[in-house]
């Protein structure tokens, strides 16, 4: 017998409407406090908590002066953040874009209505006349009451970016989210689900808390169980100096299912093509959790990257299936953590392509070699090895937004199935929904939340389900392999979830490999 499912139940909207002061505090909806081993760990302040679910941190004396100190230096730092204080028109254009909102109904989980909370403290204290006549320029003091409703909501924007690409005047509410995190951290105010892999990462270069020789033995038992499903052993070089290429992934590639059959078919493609690389046990992370945090962490988390690249004396950076790891790399990393100058345009030794627009960071999206391979002919396939499967593409919302990755995982998804069905036009490409567990929001306690979050992109599984048959959501993006079968399972049934190159490793065919009778699960081809 099947485990009954938690029930959902409607919410209503917060006592006072959109004005209100007060939090619908309800089980399931919100991230609990960090603890004080993962903070202290990071050198961070740390407040403790008390009381759940209404908060009451032990904040410093001077809190108050911290955080508008903090205001202040970042308002000064980051001209987007002034902008996107000052040019928000209320129009509510963002409203029904907001994957929150429409899982949850609650006015404030709104991109808009989310800004205000910082916006109105901005106005009080910032803002022209702001501390004089509040009444016109609505504005409001800092209180206590303020960082209970900042923990709140900004730990419930998954920084998904789905609202910037609809607001008219270009404002991106997940900057605003960053920001409010951060100050939130000057005095000690930290999520869970945040500074654990966070100081996980600080501690031992991932997220998961790894050690070096686990991940050697991860990435040998994976070498195993290739070989046990094609006949072909590889070889897989770990801290090797002098490689051409540094592999990067999220560590979940190595240690959690369904991540773990995408790192095969990685093996699998890097045996074919002889490509000259490693893998580090020290840069063993391709997310970097400290994004979700502050600027400054995510530069910390993010310094192993090119110091252990320089290390092995590495000429590029090759980066796998990840999410909020792409928007580091393409976004911050170089800014953070360069120059890179050491390292070169990166180049594919089969076909000769030069990627240039890598050539500044020195790192490219493994989506993008392996469609070029593809597009010169380079991989042979046999896409009959995923009939079972009718595929439809998740654009995961970083790679898809941050960088605009769109066109090469669906060229390989066209390569490596029979069947490929796309979503509903409104609910893919820039316009992508949210797994519902982005932000660094992937915990137990909040599970009613990434539901409801997540809702609206069941809902278009659930519409290629029935209309096609789909039986299988592709995705890059390290969070959505973890959050997207449990949604699935909650709202749709009966789909699958897989990496992009684990169907490629699929439909792979090696050289000198055994008659197949499986797939990189150890499924029945037929």
């Amino acid at each position: 017998m099947s485990e009954p499912l938690i029930q959902i139940e409607p919410l209503s909207s917060p006592r006072g409407g959109c004005q209100g002061k007060n939090i619908n505090y309800h089980e399931g909806t919100f991230c609990h406090p960090a603890s004080a081993a993962d903070v202290q760990q990071l050198g961070l302040p740390y407040s403790p908590a008390t009381g759940s679910p209404e908060f009451d941190w032990e904040l410093p004396p001077d809190w108050e002066e911290i955080i508008l100190r903090g205001m202040k230096e970042r308002l000064e730092k980051y001209r987007s953040f002034r902008l996107f204080m000052d040019s928000c028109v209320r129009c509510g254009v963002c409203m029904d874009k907001c994957p929150i909102y429409i899982g949850s109904s609650n006015p404030k989980n709104t991109p808009v209505l989310r800004g205000e909370l910082m916006r109105a403290v901005y106005r009080y204290y910032f803002a022209p006349g702001g501390r004089h006549f509040p009444g016109i320029t609505r504005g409001k003091p800092l209180r206590k009451e303020t960082l209970r409703q900042w923990f709140y909501y900004f730990y419930q924007c998954t920084e998904c970016r789905r609202c910037a690409v609809y607001c008219p005047v270009g404002i991106d509410t997940a900057e605003i989210t960053m920001i409010g995190r951060e100050l939130l951290g000057l005095v000690g105010i930290h999520a869970g689900s945040v500074m654990k892999p966070a100081a996980n990462s600080w501690r031992t270069g991932n997220s998961l808390g790894k050690n070096p020789d686990e991940i050697r033995q991860a990435l040998d038992s994976a070498a195993d169980e290739l070989e046990q499903i094609t006949g072909v052993r590889v070889e897989v070089p770990v801290d090797r100096k002098g490689a051409e290429i540094l592999f990067l992934t999220p560590s979940a590639d190595l240690f959690c299912k369904p991540h773990r059959y995408t790192l095969l078919g990685y093996l699998a493609l890097f045996h074919q093509i002889g490509l000259d690389y490693t893998f580090s046990t020290i840069a063993a992370e391709g997310s970097n959790p400290g994004l979700y945090s502050s600027h400054e962490l995510a530069q910390r988390l993010g310094a192993p990257i090119y110091e252990e690249a320089r290390r092995l004396g590495v000429q590029w950076i090759l980066g796998g299936e990840g999410g909020h790891m792409w928007r580091t790399i393409h976004q911050y990393l170089l800014t953070m953590n360069g120059p890179a100058g050491f390292l070169r345009t990166p180049e594919s030794a089969l076909t000769g392509t030069r990627f240039e627009h890598a050539s500044a960071a020195g790192a490219l999206h493994i989506c993008e070699f392996s469609a070029d391979l593809l597009h010169h002919g380079k991989l042979p396939l046999d896409a009959s090895r995923n009939h079972r499967w009718t595929v439809t593409y998740h654009d995961s919302c970083h790679p898809a937004r941050s960088m605009g990755m769109l066109e090469e995982p669906r060229t390989i998804l066209r390569h490596a199935a029979e069947r490929f069905v796309e979503m509903p036009v409104n609910t893919i490409r820039e316009n992508t929904l949210c797994c519902g567990a982005g932000g660094g929001l992937d915990a137990e306690e909040n599970f009613e939340y990434r539901m409801r979050c997540g809702y609206p992109r069941a809902m278009a599984v659930k519409t290629v389900k029935e209309e096609s048959g789909v039986n299988l959501l592709a995705c890059i993006c390290a969070t959505d392999k973890v959050s997207l079968p449990v949604l699935l399972d909650y709202w749709v049934g009966d789909v699958a979830v897989a990496g992009v190159h684990e169907l490629l490793g699929n439909a792979l065919v090696l050289r000198g490999e055994k008659l197949r009778t499986t797939d990189l699960r150890g499924q029945p081809l037929r």
